[in-house]
């Protein structure tokens, strides 16, 4: 599956999800919403995984997580706060760094208009 397709059915997800949930929950709510709706498109979504920082020749367990891993290709970082801040967008370009993966989306469910929620980061 090509990652636009992906990133197709993740933003029809969180339409959904904002859709019948509106603005003012816990990241944790959207975050359980939005893994069911994409599991139930037939995507594979791993929700919280570790990521690992490699610091020269070593790899450290430091309690970073990413939100979620969709298809162990697109990283999804989720929020729900008041306006997204550069340091939300560092931390998603952080996470596609050390990870290697190529593209994210920056998600902010605190919002009326969800399209205005949605950033996509390309590496």
């Amino acid at each position: 599956m090509e990652l636009n397709d992906i990133t197709y059915i993740i933003r029809g997800a969180a339409f959904r999800v904002h859709g019948e949930l509106g603005p003012g929950l816990l990241e944790s709510a959207y975050e359980n919403c939005l893994c069911y709706e994409l599991r139930r498109q037939g995507l594979q979504v791993r929700q919280q995984p570790a990521l690992q920082l490699r610091y020269q020749e070593i790899s450290l367990e430091v309690g970073y997580r990413i939100d979620l891993l969709v298809q162990d290709q697109v990283i999804v970082e989720l929020k729900a706060v008041e306006r997204l801040e550069p340091v939300h967008t560092a931390q998603l370009l952080t996470y596609l760094r050390l990870s290697g993966k190529k593209l994210g989306l920056l998600i902010n469910f605190n919002v009326q208009n969800l399209q205005k929620g949605i950033k996509r980061y390309v590496m």
